[in-house]
């Protein structure tokens, strides 16, 4: 991993999700009213949860799942609900804080680690099942590949992500946004190509020992995402 260009990216997300951003996100994230641009976000980010989750057993009793990048939480809420130890990890202490009073009552709340930090910290230990939803999206694609690497050495039996599909749309939005002063806007998204995700992921030294499962798009308004899923051979 270009580790200096990781760690300047994780301290943007982490100042911008948790400062800058945490109120909006967490109102996102909610049932509140939003306007019809953020109504599009919200339910492609829906369509795109309940796709993940249905990529998980749905009995999870004794398995250990990471929601890395756990936002407001609500992946881990119905992972929960399906009978996982869950570790949810967000860099926002802000966000996690937020999904910690989402908590409903009946969750167990011993069922759900929330915590902020680094996902790719050892000290977290081994899953049975690693998630990250939207997590990777702002990181250059050899920097998600080697963040893929990083979890898939401590994950068991799948390992999902989501990426920014390189497309027309978001590259025009992407070519737009550099023209807004640093201050306003946030950290970049950065669109890759599926097929060279795919080349750098079946390249890559630390993954020879994976191969790629299934994989699906969401598009909804604003909102475009892929999920993508790696599976050991």
């Amino acid at each position: 991993m270009a580790v200096g260009s990781y760690i300047e990216r994780r301290g943007e997300l982490e100042t911008y999700f948790d400062r800058t951003a945490a109120d909006n996100w967490a109102k996102l994230t909610s049932d509140a009213p939003v306007s019809g641009i953020r109504a599009t976000v919200r339910a492609g980010r829906d369509e795109m949860r309940n796709t993940l989750l249905s990529w998980l057993p749905a009995d999870m009793n004794g398995m250990r799942l990471l929601d890395a990048g756990c936002g407001t939480g609500a992946l881990s809420i119905e992972a929960a609900r399906r009978g996982a130890d869950v570790v949810a990890i967000d860099l926002s202490p802000t966000l996690v804080a937020v999904a910690r009073e989402r908590l409903p009552p009946d969750i167990d709340p011993s069922k759900i680690d929330f915590t902020s930090g680094d996902m790719l910290d050892p000290k977290l230990g081994e899953f049975d099942f690693v998630v990250a939803m939207d997590s990777l999206i702002h990181y250059l694609p050899q920097d998600i590949c080697r963040i893929m690497a990083g979890l898939a050495s401590r994950t068991r039996r799948s390992l999902v992500v989501t990426f920014a599909p390189k497309t027309p749309a978001l590259a025009l939005m992407h070519f737009v946004g550099g023209f807004f002063p640093r201050g306003d806007r946030a950290p970049a998204i950065e669109p890759v190509g599926e097929q060279k995700l795919r080349r750098l992921l079946t390249s890559d030294p630390a993954l020879q020992r994976w191969q790629v499962g299934r994989t699906h798009r969401v598009s909804s308004g604003f909102y475009t995402s892929q999920a993508l899923e790696i599976i050991p051979r």
